[in-house]
């Protein structure tokens, strides 16, 4: 039996996190997106997500690196939970009732493989 190293679990959750608040920037980058090269290149929330996502995504490599997929990946699944906050909050979107009865399935689902983990 595998014992899971919740380090290696909080950094996946971070990575998600730091994911979410890239697809938050991608969303902003996109509403002043013009297909110039100069303003490309000075589209600052593009700029910043393209960087944050990179983040995550080294992030996350680096936990695969150290864990199974079969624990970690389920986890990036928060993501959607941050990312549609983010949205409500800061490019106020509408949610539903429906998308917070999934937040909480999301949640369920991740918590029952995390507490499985190595079972």
């Amino acid at each position: 039996m595998k014992t899971v190293d919740w380090k290696i679990v909080l950094l996946t959750a971070v990575a998600a996190f730091i994911g979410s608040i890239g697809q938050l920037k991608f969303k902003q980058g996109a509403n002043n997106l013009q297909w110039d090269i100069k303003m490309l290149l000075t589209n600052y929330d593009l700029i910043i997500a393209v960087t944050v996502y990179a983040l995550s995504t080294v992030l996350y490599v680096y936990a695969l690196s150290k864990g199974s997929l079969s624990i970690l990946y389920p986890i990036i699944a928060t993501s959607y939970i941050w990312t549609m906050i983010f949205s409500k909050v800061f490019l106020k979107e509408p949610v539903g009732l429906t998308s917070w009865a999934g937040v909480f399935f999301i949640l369920l689902g991740v918590a029952l493989i995390a507490t499985q983990a190595g079972r």
